[in-house]
């Protein structure tokens, strides 16, 4: 699997329904080497830095990209199987090749993404 896309709530949205290393890990398992997921929290809410935590366990510390939250408060968080940092030079070169391909607004998306080093 090249991109894995995980919604962790169930129909109430109070928490987390599957968050633990382990989950995490079988994620981490079923993606390829350049593979990676894409997880969608509640950046407000306190189980945010513990679901980070519990991603990082499975993924490696170096692993975990964050786009900016929502203003709903929606953070998605990316995991990558195999870390890399292509740098934002390069980021900056895909995204303007997205954009010109399919309009979508790609350079924004790298302007709001950080590396979550824990």
């Amino acid at each position: 699997v090249d991109a894995l896309q995980v919604d962790l709530y169930d129909d109430e949205a109070a928490a987390p329904v599957l968050d633990s290393p382990e989950f995490y890990a079988d994620c981490r398992n079923l993606l390829t080497p350049e593979g990676c997921m894409t997880v969608n929290l509640f950046g407000r809410s306190s189980s945010f830095d513990q679901s980070v935590a519990k991603m990082a366990a499975a993924f490696g510390p170096h692993a975990l990209w964050a786009f900016k939250p929502t203003r709903e408060g929606n953070t998605v968080v990316l995991a990558q199987r195999t870390p890399t940092d292509p740098g934002r030079v390069l980021m900056l070169e895909r995204a303007d090749a997205i954009q010109r391909l399919w309009g979508l607004p790609a350079a924004k998306w790298v302007r709001g993404l950080q590396k979550l080093d824990s």
